[in-house]
């Protein structure tokens, strides 16, 4: 049995050296600069003031023209050409222009250019010799799921010190990714070898996920075996612990029993992270939830002359069902908006739904539900809302939590008994993201970093006892 287990570590260990160093170097870099995204600070700073002067249809005409029988939300923002509705539901997204209801797709590569050049200068940006570069369903910055409603995407570079590239929506119109030189090169040596995201196989869901969750299945086994023989071959003599090895092996068996709880766990919750709902639930709303939340919103009833209550001041305007009722908010700048009933006068306004509001949903979402609560500091399930610094409700309905935005009306996630497990073995463990250590970020630095390197170190040493093994195994044999 023990000689099973000393060929599996053996041959184990020298397919994945290579991938246990890498992980554990490209880790370091990710927790200093992540994946490229565009924040919502960037994309409301990208955004002008909506001419309510260019609106002469509603919201109501928008939705039934738009021809999506699970419409949620109608978003209205200005672009470089005019206001434009954005009728979004499960089924899909579409953009139409607010004065006469016409399809808003961007279709040429003068408009994309115009929107990006448009959104630049909204941020301070300097765009004046921006041009697209291509136009094309994916790249190494755009293969992320989200993004799939908006493909094809159209890349604009905009020549400026940073490098900036921004990715213009073909559906929608809108600027959907932003990317800088800097957060190209640190991602080549981060997110895409850790993730094992290059373009083509990352662009196939299906192929990806199987193929980097059974390479960490396969690693998390060689770690396991290490840890087991490493245990096995320890020896106490005077009151010592000795091992039979020298030289790099030796090297090799004292690190990997000093690194070897983290690196079991960092390894098993770097697989876990690929779950997907094999082992743990999802943390989604079905489509009977998702009906409930929202209810049965009368688009149709909206008052025409809605346009009339636009705000010169908003960025954004955002119509969303929660409950059966119709909501209207408008996105003055990231941290301020003001929330109103559909055809309100401005006198109703607030910040966000109340406790009340979102306890109104319970009955129909599930049963035995308690009233909705605010998220306290701290605690171990919180969850960022849309808006900085805005509350984020708790409603607990038997095992089930749900955490809602009141900005938007959106439920954040959906947490069973095995989603809050999921969250520490997955989550805590392969980030830290213990609530202690969240509340000290310098000092969780330092320990990822660390253990991290830590982690390197070891690698490295079965890299070497690989490189000497595949030498030996490939030889020549002499006559």
């Amino acid at each position: 049995m023990t000689r099973a287990l000393i060929l599996l570590h053996r041959w184990l260990g020298v397919v994945f050296c290579l991938f246990f160093a890498m992980w554990f170097a490209t880790g370091i870099v990710m927790h200093f600069v992540p994946f490229p995204a565009l924040t919502e600070a960037e994309r409301i700073g990208g955004l002008s003031q909506v001419d309510p002067g260019g609106v002469t249809s509603g919201p109501a005409a928008a939705v039934a023209a738009s021809a999506l029988k699970d419409s949620g939300r109608v978003r209205l923002l200005q672009r470089s050409d005019g206001p434009v509705y954005l009728v979004s539901g499960p089924s899909g997204v579409r953009s139409l222009r607010a004065a006469d209801l016409s399809s808003a797709a961007v279709t040429s590569e003068q408009l994309a250019l115009a929107i990006a050049v448009d959104h630049a200068r909204q941020r301070g940006l300097d765009a004046s010799r921006a041009s697209v570069v291509a136009l094309a369903p994916y790249d190494q910055w755009t293969v992320p799921n989200g993004l799939d409603p908006h493909r094809p995407l159209y890349r604009i570079a905009l020549h400026d010190g940073p490098g900036t590239e921004l990715y213009v929506s073909s559906t929608t119109g809108e600027v959907v990714r932003d990317t800088t030189s800097a957060e190209r090169w640190w991602n080549y040596a981060g997110s895409v070898p850790h993730w094992i995201y290059p373009t083509a196989l990352r662009s196939n869901w299906a192929a990806w996920d199987r193929t980097v969750w059974w390479l960490s299945l396969v690693a998390m086994v060689a770690a396991a075996t290490g840890i087991v023989l490493g245990t096995l071959r320890i020896r106490i003599a005077r009151r010592r612990l000795l091992s039979p090895y020298r030289g790099w092996h030796a090297w090799h068996h004292w690190l990997g029993l000093v690194s070897s709880i983290f690196v079991l766990t960092w390894i098993l919750s770097g697989w876990l992270s690929m779950d997907h709902g094999r082992l743990f639930s999802v943390d989604k709303l079905n489509d009977a939830e998702a009906k409930a939340v929202t209810g049965s919103p009368a688009w149709a009833a909206l008052s025409p002359n809605e346009p009339q209550h636009l705000s010169a001041q908003a960025r954004e305007i955002e119509w969303f069902a929660f409950g059966g009722q119709i909501h209207r908010r408008d996105r003055i700048a990231l941290g301020v908006q003001r929330l109103f009933l559909a055809g309100a006068s401005d006198a109703a306004s607030r910040a966000f739904l109340s406790a009340e509001d979102v306890s109104a949903v319970a009955s129909a979402l599930a049963s035995r539900c308690r009233a909705a609560v605010v998220i306290a500091p701290g605690d171990s399930y919180s969850i960022d809302a849309t808006i900085p610094n805005a509350p984020v409700y708790r409603l607990v309905c038997n095992d089930v939590w749900y955490h809602v935005d009141p900005a938007s009306g959106t439920i954040l996630e959906k947490l069973d008994s095995s989603r809050r497990a999921y969250r520490w073995f997955y989550s805590a463990l392969h980030t830290l993201d213990f609530p202690a250590l969240m509340a000290a970020p310098a000092v969780r630095t330092v320990l990822i970093v660390a253990l991290c390197a830590g982690g390197l170190v070891f690698s490295l040493t079965g890299v070497v006892i690989g490189w000497r093994r595949l030498r030996v195994t490939l030889r020549p044999k002499r006559r």
